[in-house]
């Protein structure tokens, strides 16, 4: 439902391979150049996702929000203020028939008719790792022609270089032992289409700063260095103070804990007010380089340089009938800071962004194409992701598949610089405090997140949407959290204020469906369509809307970061 203003226009990389009939035209190797979005095959808005399609009016006219989870007024730096997209479908003209036509395919005899233990053996065998190879990487080091559009024989993009293999810090090693850089970290998905039992995926996080944040002030790796630079940045995205080990200030020469002297620190003091002298600084290496003026830190923004990786991975079922992270990846999602905007660039932005959407409203985004580097989400970000291929391999995605990546990372409230996870990374009660793998199993139960109101953020999507996913399809969300009258059971949502595994896992016969459902997918290489793992045909689900079309809900609900909010949804 958003738009980039036209001088944030798209960068967008791709390689066509695997085409199908579905793949969009491809760009004439070269200089960056414009690539009108009615160029892609298609679908010519396909930054627009699937749930910006749900009904939000039941048949009996109650009125529903999920989309307040996306769209909501942002948390400064963001200065995207999009909470009035809960009030209307604000598509242009191009994406008001819904072009997520997967959405309505019924494949539910296909489903039922999977082999369950050939489907285990699939979901099961990595096709991202053999032993001490990388499998993606060794593709692409040889990339096929299709990948290779300029002939040059290289792949221009990231090449995969985690090992998924963790070690007590969370840190990634090589077979070797050698550190990649790499860190995971655990976060709670954002409501709705990213809970396991919706989108049918369990999802980790990596993340890894530039080599200057790993060295201490002699230039030596230290990993001492680089985990108080990385606490230092979740204080930065996050605003707050954050726990660490008891460490010396006296040996960095900079006062961690913000109380005036150089002790012993036992958190990451969050101060930012710059016009009161109230800042803060890196430490090592990174320190030095930030009192030259070669690297910058401000509050709410990844330094340059910054990296992500994320992988999408099916459901398993252990034999205890446990539902866990399997090591097929449905995709491999990857992102990395390019370039810096200050605090005005991202009010400028923002403000002609809504600007635009006034003066051109029909307008869909241009793209500017060149292959292999990736998309552009106009805030200093690139994207890149890889995704299966009809044989269960991982391959790059198209312009158009990489399109859907970057339409949520941009221009939307609830990001953090572009980014959801890192702000969400669970803190100081977790494991590790949270510097964990998703698939490691501590025993730890994560409960619901606290809003600044004081609601639970799940608690609140399911009160306010009346449903635990947006198209209000998921059967077992609603038997497990409402009555046969659609009323919301109020002590079972609160104990998710404990344990959010009731709302996010499904059952084993549902997680194996979506993992068949989701391949049929993959076999027929239809993600133009919608990649959504869909049981049964979708319902709550709009094909066609008007411009503009109203979508019942009268008051925008305020995102998790704001004090107020209206403490029962009307639809109930």
């Amino acid at each position: 439902m958003h738009r980039l203003s036209i001088s944030l226009l798209l960068l967008v990389t791709a390689c066509n391979a695997a085409a199908s009939e579905h793949s969009p035209a491809e760009v004439e190797p070269g200089e960056d150049q414009v690539v009108p979005a009615t160029r892609v095959a298609a679908n010519a808005s396909a930054y627009i996702p699937s749930q910006c399609y749900a009904d939000t009016i039941d048949a009996d006219g109650g009125v529903h929000n999920p989309c307040f989870a996306c769209h909501h007024d942002g948390w400064r730096p963001n200065f995207v203020a999009d909470g009035s997209v809960q009030l209307a479908y604000d598509l242009p003209d191009p994406a008001l028939t819904n072009p997520w036509t997967n959405l309505r395919v019924d494949r539910s005899a296909a489903i039922a008719a999977t082999d369950t233990a050939e489907l285990l053996r699939y979901v099961r065998d990595s096709n991202y790792r053999e032993g001490d190879a990388l499998l993606l990487a060794d593709r692409l080091a040889t990339p096929p022609s299709a990948w290779d559009p300029n002939g040059d024989g290289v792949w221009s993009g990231y090449t995969p270089d985690a090992w998924f293999e963790f070690d007590q810090r969370g840190f990634d090693r090589s077979p070797d032992g050698t550190a990649t850089g790499w860190r995971a970290y655990a976060f709670r998905p954002m409501p709705g289409a990213f809970f396991p039992t919706n989108g049918g995926s369990l999802g980790d996080a990596l993340i890894r700063l530039p080599p200057v944040f790993r060295r201490n002030a002699r230039g030596t790796e230290s990993l001492e260095v680089y985990e108080l630079n990385l606490a230092i940045l979740e204080a930065l995205i996050t605003r707050a103070d954050v726990v660490i080990d008891p460490t010396s200030e006296r040996p960095l020469g900079v006062d961690l804990d913000g109380d005036g002297s150089l002790g012993t620190a036992t958190r990451i003091r969050f101060q930012w007010a710059p016009l009161r002298g109230q800042t803060m600084r890196w430490v090592g290496a990174a320190g030095v380089a930030q009192d030259q003026g070669e690297i910058g830190l401000a509050a709410g923004l990844f330094p340059v340089g910054t990296e992500l990786l994320h992988s999408v991975r099916y459901l398993d079922v252990t034999q205890t009938e446990q539902v866990v992270m399997a090591p097929r990846m449905k995709e491999l999602r990857y992102a990395r800071k390019r370039s810096a905007l200050s605090y005005s660039e991202l009010d400028e932005a923002a403000a002609e962004d809504a600007k635009q959407r006034i003066d051109f409203p029909d307008r869909v985004r241009d793209v500017i194409g060149q292959l292999e580097r990736g998309v552009d989400n106009g805030i200093g970000w690139v994207y890149q992701g890889f995704i299966e291929d009809a044989g269960g391999q991982l391959r790059p995605q198209t312009v158009e598949e990489t399109m859907f990546c970057v339409g949520c990372h941009s221009g939307v409230g609830a990001t953090d610089d572009g980014i959801y996870s890192f702000g969400r990374k669970l803190g100081a009660q977790a494991p590790g405090r949270g510097w964990i793998h998703a698939a490691a199993d501590h025993g730890y139960r994560v409960g619901d997140h606290t809003r600044a109101d004081g609601l639970g953020e799940y608690a609140t999507y399911l009160i306010h949407n009346g449903a635990g996913d947006d198209f209000r399809a998921n059967q077992e969300l609603l038997a497990r959290f409402f009555d046969e009258r659609g009323e919301p059971q109020r002590e079972i949502i609160d104990a998710l204020a404990q344990d959010v595994t009731p709302l996010l896992i499904p059952s084993p016969a549902r997680a194996l469906a979506l993992d068949a459902a989701y391949r049929l997918v993959v076999q027929e290489q239809s993600f133009v369509l919608g990649r959504d793992a869909v049981l049964a045909p979708t319902p709550n689900l709009h094909t066609e809307l008007a411009p503009a079309q109203p979508t019942g809900i009268e008051q925008p609900e305020p995102g998790p970061r704001d004090r107020r909010s209206r403490a029962v949804s009307p639809a109930l």
